[in-house]
């Protein structure tokens, strides 16, 4: 994959002053306005949610999954590696608990798929999303995957159960989804993976969280917006060797094991990583953001409240605005915001019109 730019758009600085005035003054009623949570209200960016992929997923062909091919909803996990796995583009509608068998189970996704669960009923437990080399143009949004910790095996260093793994795969957009108690990492995005979005999750309840890299080149190109990483002790996120990542408008809080000086942290940008970080949350964290000495990041806007250890700053790294157009919200708002609208919500899932949809039992 070739790392192409977009030209930045016209307009984009008095648009967006526009938006966060208005959430300003909606948050300053005491609660979120139903402008925000209508997903058509704004027109300046992504709404909350939106079939539309937004940051790096968006460029150079765009991510639409499985859109185009037939609808289908499974409650089973025969029926989900069936279609995840089919060489034809899927909407896979994910409905209730799946229990992956043995313990641990890779669930294969191959490219033009998208993965969703049914409103908040849809969850992947014990088991792993996998995305081999070469996989592209996939969707995983609205699930829940949960539950593939060992009990008493906090490191997990002789198992690789993650949550979502991919390797060398391009144009994927993680989205609306919880991850919780998963043994390994909760989502890895490893060895060159490009074009990658991941927006409005909730990462809870882990150690190695969300890591990027296994690689010594520089192609990987991430947006990380809006998410919440709560109870999580490493990697919240650590970035190895990506051209450019960008992080915004995430909530960072209640860490665990807090009192290891090395390995809790939130945002580290290693290895010749670009980093930007803006108008992020950070609450009882211990070493909100840092750097290598061979790699750049810029924070601006943050706010960080009881928190110690490193803030490193160094280097011009890239602005994002080169690439793409974004909702940027005020840091204040971050964490009512992400509390709100991160993680599944009921009214994704649940098309109102589209192609029949056909049950797997």
């Amino acid at each position: 994959m070739t790392h192409l730019r977009s030209k930045r758009l016209p307009g984009v600085a008095g648009r967006t002053s526009a938006a966060v005035l208005g959430l300003v003054a909606a948050l300053g009623l005491g609660a979120i306005g139903e402008a925000e949570a209508d997903p058509h209200a704004s027109s300046t960016a992504a709404p909350r949610w939106t079939d539309r992929a937004h940051g790096f997923a968006s460029l150079a062909g765009g991510t639409t999954g499985g859109a185009g091919g037939k609808v289908v909803t499974v409650t089973d996990q025969a029926a989900l590696a069936e279609y995840a796995a089919a060489p034809e583009p899927y909407v896979i509608r994910v409905r209730g608990a799946i229990t992956a068998q043995p313990f641990g189970a890779n669930i294969t996704v191959a490219s033009d798929k998208t993965i969703v669960g049914v409103g908040t009923s849809g969850e992947l437990v014990q088991g792993e999303f996998h995305l081999a080399p070469g996989t592209h143009n996939v969707i995983i949004r609205n699930m829940t995957i949960r539950d593939s910790a060992i009990e008493g095996n906090w490191d997990c260093k002789d198992t690789d159960f993650d949550g979502i793994q991919m390797d060398t795969a391009h144009h994927v957009w993680v989205d609306h989804n919880r991850f919780s108690n998963i043994c390994d990492g909760q989502l890895d995005v490893r060895k060159d993976s490009e074009y990658v979005t991941v927006s409005y999750n909730r990462f809870e309840n882990n150690n190695k969280t969300f890591g990027l890299g296994w690689t010594t080149e520089v192609r990987t190109q991430i947006t990380i917006d809006h998410n919440l990483f709560a109870h999580t002790k490493q990697r919240n996120p650590s970035v190895d060797n990506a051209a450019y990542a960008h992080l915004y408008n995430n909530y960072l809080t209640a860490q665990a094991d807090p009192g290891d000086p090395v390995w809790t942290y939130g945002n580290w940008s290693r290895g010749r990583t670009k980093m930007v970080i803006e108008n992020s949350y950070y609450q009882d964290v211990q070493h909100p953001y840092q750097a290598d000495a061979t790699a750049e990041l810029v924070q601006r806007g943050s706010i960080l409240k009881n928190t110690t250890g490193r803030h490193d700053e160094w280097g011009a790294a890239f602005e994002p605005r080169d690439f793409y157009d974004y909702r940027l919200d005020p840091a204040a708002a971050v964490p009512a915001l992400v509390t709100r609208f991160s993680g599944p919500q009921k009214n994704i899932g649940v098309p109102a019109h589209g192609p029949a949809v056909t049950s797997r039992h």
